[in-house]
């Protein structure tokens, strides 16, 4: 591929979409994003400070204290040739587009390798395009399929031509063949049934020879499905932690800090201006533990959701109309008689609105054929196997993103009366054959999030479509994140951009709104045009989970409470409507009651 631009992409997509690894389309290459060993060098890129996200990505890694880097940003002046983001030429088997003449029969194209083309890209003048199948594996890895070997059904010395013969119209596999003029075939849906071997360990967007022991089979993948890349986020609001501003300034002068291990040494140090300007009035034991903590990657007992919950239900009442102290975050319980009209809600115990928010997303890794998503805590399990973002990552791509939110904290009395029924105990017991039905097919077991967790995410779900009808943001805009913890529960509904100082206030406006949106949720949820399918799902109640496709789901579908995946927490799983409203069939576990 020729070193010039190809595309852009957004700094939020280089996290979330196209990272490193990733398999990608350009106007005129197939390719691979390359891992961060060729991105620019990083004291060429801004660097983010988040020290809360810092020690739990050197927990869930181990790399001691890990930096965090914008992805490289498109020059202002266009005479300016930025240094971008590489990717190369994946995979490197092209499918020859013919015509009448050249083709053996119709329906058939030869296949051919990258080293057959003419400088042009071409085989006997013939414009090429990339095969869309691979092989990979879930630890991430990805090669180019034996192609010669798969139609000969094994290793073979053949050279001859190979050809893919397609009968119809639809592109299925049942349609597809691999053929060499020898006269050996192979269907392809045998690599389905077969499968392709075991895994070569390969990582292409490293570099060719960048291998990696892997006890993995290969699977067929098609480059281009939702499968082929599932990137592992960590993502931390940022808070008002009395350390943190301590924690910021050790980053920043880290390189004169991280020589100090004693008080005579932080008193040398701080003779140097620019460091004891910057450090806050702090003494200098307090300011030795924090090095400390840096040096040994300690982090917090507290998960990423139990901090901010923390925040969020300590913060003060009032509208939000003072002056900001904390642009990241500047959080306002609202006065009770603002919001609450009627008995609509009685189940809710408060609504804070967030008028400045700060999120901070890392991209770590990621993985393919599998998602592997973090718990409701929002921890991802420090034995995943996920790819490497480079041969030796020490720092990691991460972007942040400016807006606002509102926080719905749900009754602890209320909750728990819910929790007790006899009728939502039977039907959560529904939802954990599901459960078990689901994960007994997959190697990583995944624990059943709770009642409480699948109650406050249909609710969440529910009130984003209600939301964007009112707030000014379209509903994939806006996204949750479920706090069912011990202390409380509770939904942030927010939305965020980068590169921005903040948001319109459109959406942290609709609190004083909050029972409004309430009925409208609790009358959207209460029938769907799928019903009475859709109430009447049972989840679990076909032992097979692969022959249902909602096993995680138990009255919910696309016509009621499944929204936008950039939005949900949880990839549209662990959703049940009955827990939230009466449904047919389903009227006795309802958390709220129309009308009530």
């Amino acid at each position: 591929m020729k070193r010039e631009p190809q595309g852009e992409i957004r700094s939020s997509q280089v996290i979330t979409t196209y990272g490193p690894g990733a398999l990608i389309d350009l106007p005129r290459h197939s390719a691979i994003v390359s891992g961060l060993d060729s991105w620019p060098k990083p004291e060429d890129l801004t660097e983010i400070s988040e020290p809360r996200l810092t020690e739990k990505l050197t927990a869930l890694t181990g790399i001691r204290s890990p930096e965090l880097f914008a992805p490289p940003a498109a020059s202002s002046d266009p005479r300016v040739r930025s240094r971008g983001i590489r990717a190369e030429i994946f995979p490197d088997w092209f499918v020859v587009q013919e015509d009448r003449k050249t083709a053996q029969r119709p329906g058939s194209r030869r296949l051919a390798h990258r080293k057959a083309l003419d400088e042009r890209g071409r085989l006997d003048g013939r414009k090429v395009v990339a095969t869309r199948f691979v092989r990979a594996c879930p630890r991430g890895h990805v090669d180019d399929l034996d192609w010669r070997g798969f139609a000969h059904g094994g290793k073979t010395s053949c050279r001859r031509q190979l050809w893919l013969d397609e009968q119809g119209v639809t592109g299925d596999l049942g349609n597809l063949s691999v053929r060499c003029e020898c006269g050996a075939s192979q269907r392809l849906y045998r690599a389905l049934e077969v499968g392709l071997g075991p895994c070569r360990g390969t990582r292409p967007w490293l570099n060719k020879d960048a291998r990696e022991d892997c006890d993995q089979q290969s699977k067929l993948l098609i480059r281009t499905a939702s499968n082929a890349y599932f990137p592992q986020v960590v993502s931390v609001l940022s808070l008002p932690d009395r350390g943190s501003e301590l924690d910021a300034v050790i980053s920043k002068h880290w390189s004169f800090l991280e020589i100090v291990e004693s008080p005579d040494d932080l008193r040398f140090v701080r003779k140097k201006r620019q460091v004891d300007q910057d450090l806050p009035s702090a003494d200098n034991e307090t300011i030795l533990q924090a090095i400390r903590r840096r040096r040994t990657g300690s982090t917090s007992s507290q998960t990423v959701k139990e901090a901010e919950l923390d925040a969020l239900l300590s913060a003060p009442e009032g509208f939000g109309d003072d002056v900001p102290v904390d642009p990241n975050f500047h959080a306002r319980r609202l006065p009770e008689t603002s919001w609450r009209q009627s008995s609509q809600s009685d189940g809710i115990e408060a609504v804070v609105q967030l008028h400045r928010l700060r999120e901070v997303l890392a991209l770590v890794g990621f993985t393919r054929l599998e998602a592997e998503l973090p718990d409701i805590h929002g921890e991802y399990d420090s034995d995943v196997e996920r790819a490497n973002l480079a041969l030796e990552p020490e720092w990691f791509p991460a972007v942040e993103n400016r807006g606002e939110g509102i926080f719905i904290q749900l009754s602890a009395d209320a909750t728990r009366a819910w929790s007790n029924r006899e009728s939502v105990q039977k039907r959560c017991d529904e939802l954990i054959r599901g459960h078990d039905a689901w994960t007994r097919h997959r190697k990583k077991k995944r624990t059943f999030p709770g009642g409480p967790y699948i109650l406050l995410h249909t609710l969440s779900h529910l009130l984003i479509q209600g939301l964007a009808m009112h707030c000014g943001y379209p509903a994939s805009s806006i996204r949750e994140r479920i706090y069912a913890e011990s202390k409380g529960c509770g939904i942030l509904l927010y939305t965020g951009s980068p590169d921005a100082e903040g948001t319109l206030g459109g959406l942290v406006q609709q609190a004083t709104h909050l029972e409004d949106r309430l009925r409208e949720a609790i009358q959207r949820g209460s029938l769907c045009s799928n019903d009475p399918i859709c109430a009447q799902h049972v989840p679990g109640k076909t032992l097979d989970a692969r022959l249902d496709p909602q096993a995680l789901q138990g009255a919910a579908c696309q016509g009621c409470s499944l929204i936008s995946e950039t939005s949900c927490e949880m990839q549209n799983d662990y959703l049940d409507r009955a827990l939230v409203v009466p449904v047919l069939d389903r009227e006795d576990v309802a958390f709220f009651r129309p009308g009530s």
